[in-house]
């Protein structure tokens, strides 16, 4: 175990220590699972995520993806904004974007269980940051950055920290971290640039190291990557010269994340190759490993090899060029199984639980599982109205830290509830509404679903209980409609609702 590691671990029980550390820096597009978690392999002691807005993750639900081993936050169109896993939750930092601090302490609080600190970004520079007033925008609003950080400290358990950039004066600088400290973060990331330099320009370590003795939390050197840190050696010698207690690394890590191995970089082409094992392993969006890889790649992209990566659509795609069908077909074997164990183990739901006067299950409603035209309120609706029972009724109520949704069904007067929240209203009402049909005994529509009629228990004609063929219909209500049209008297049951 490195000094660095030694003095990590003894420090962070139950908290992060950002003292004489080496850090991967957050990128956008950059810093997603695969990388991050590589660095670590490699050496890194902690790594941010890529910056995530605010207004984006706030619309997120939490989800515990037992095929992949991760927890992924979700956005309402289904896109995994942020994906982590256990091997890296006592070492990730999660960067957001933001210039709100209300906002600020939703997103804190969504993820603050699954990470190990809080980070707001307030040193980028380019405009998709700066334009809601977020990134450096913030860098001439001190008083906004005190309140983002004081909501943040004060609203979640675990360390609250900030990444800047240097203003133009040396006395604003060491003004504006002095405010900073005061918020009762735990270390500052300091990109020795102004907002306006970029990467050609030389980073100031002069005033990095003025920082640093400036206050008494760990300042993170950042910005030394293209003259300054080429190799893992050069990292203790940018500490030196900035004088600060960390060092976090960006473009030099992007392009080998092998920079942290004390032991010295590894060629492109093992590192691109466990890279991409990680890709396949966690599912990355293809896009993204092309992305990375090609930064990777950085002169060579038009290589036989980069062409071949640049014309991929799949990482199934990808592997091919690197020689790793068979790790892909092997690794995707191993994630199919784990999801038919799990699917198994979902069509043996746990017993119902009453919970005071509601009758609880965890249930969630995935829609793939509901291909037919009818869903499970269907379902319940068309037998209360063939019993002649009042309508279901539901009530749902919205969580403000993820806003995230639950819904109760009262029907018979009796209630029914999935302990599960959903991420919109709708999902809600059904998962409440296969509670019920689940403890009544009654069909939901459920793909795969052996045909048993509407009415559960009631005895009906034999004719009634053969499923339809294939050709006119696979769910019931295929059935139910062929049978309303031979039994006309029976029309009054015929008008559906969602």
């Amino acid at each position: 175990m490195t000094a660095n590691k030694e003095n990590m671990t003894a420090n962070t029980v139950g908290r992060l220590c950002f003292r004489n550390v080496n850090v991967l820096a957050p990128m956008v597009r950059v810093g997603t699972l695969p990388t991050r978690l590589l660095s670590l392999d490699y050496g890194a002691d902690i790594v941010y995520s890529e910056e995530l807005i605010d207004i984006k993750m706030a619309q997120c639900q939490r989800v515990v993806n037992d095929v992949l081993e991760t927890v992924d936050f979700v956005a309402p169109d289904e896109r995994v904004m942020f994906r982590t896993c256990k091997k890296e939750k006592d070492r990730v930092v999660f960067q957001m974007g933001t210039a709100d601090p209300d906002r600020a302490l939703i997103v804190a609080q969504l993820v603050e269980n699954d990470v190990a600190a809080i980070d707001v970004n307030m040193g980028c520079p380019k405009e998709y940051s700066t334009k809601g007033g977020m990134g450096a925008a913030l860098l001439s609003d001190p008083d906004k950055i005190e309140a983002i950080l004081r909501t943040l400290v004060k609203g979640v358990s675990k360390p609250v920290t900030c990444k800047i950039r240097i203003l133009p004066t040396l006395e604003d600088t060491l003004s504006l971290v002095k405010r900073i400290e005061n918020t009762g973060v735990a270390a500052i990331a300091v990109h020795g640039r102004l907002k306006d330099e970029r990467p050609r320009h030389p980073v100031h370590c002069d005033f990095i190291q003025a920082i640093a003795e400036a206050v008494s939390i760990p300042v993170i050197a950042n910005g030394g990557s293209l003259d300054r840190v080429k190799a893992h050696a050069d990292i203790e010698e940018f500490r030196k010269a900035t004088g600060a207690s960390s060092v976090m690394i960006a473009r030099a890590a992007m392009w080998n994340p092998s920079v942290f191995r004390s032991q010295g970089l590894l060629s492109v082409e093992e590192v691109m190759e466990e890279y991409l094992k990680y890709a396949i392993r966690y599912d990355n969006h293809a896009f993204n490993t092309k992305y990375c890889l090609c930064q990777m790649l950085r002169d060579k992209v038009e290589s036989p090899l980069g062409k071949q990566l640049k014309s991929a659509q799949t990482n199934e795609d990808i592997c091919e060029g690197y020689g790793l069908q068979e790790y892909y077909k092997k690794t995707q074997a191993e994630l199919q199984a784990r999801r038919e164990a799990i699917q198994t183990n979902h069509n043996h739901p746990d017993q119902p639980v009453l919970d005071g006067d509601v009758t609880t299950m965890r249930v969630k409603f995935e829609r793939r599982e509901y291909p037919g035209e009818f869903s499970p309120k269907m379902f319940l609706l068309e037998w209360s109205r063939k019993e002649n029972l009042e309508q279901p009724r539901y009530e749902t109520v919205q969580r403000s830290q993820d806003r995230a949704f639950q819904s109760m069904v009262t029907m018979t007067g009796k209630k029914y509830r999935s302990t599960l929240w959903e991420k919109s209203k709708k999902y809600a009402e059904q998962a409440s509404a296969i509670v019920c049909l689940r403890v009544l005994g009654l069909p939901e529509g459920r793909a795969g679903e052996e045909y048993s009629g509407l009415v559960g228990k009631r005895k009906r004609e034999e004719k009634s209980n053969e499923m339809p063929d294939e050709e006119d219909t696979t769910t019931y209500f295929g059935a139910r409609k062929r049978h309303l049209s031979e039994n006309p008297e029976e029309q009054r049951v015929t008008n559906y609702s969602k």
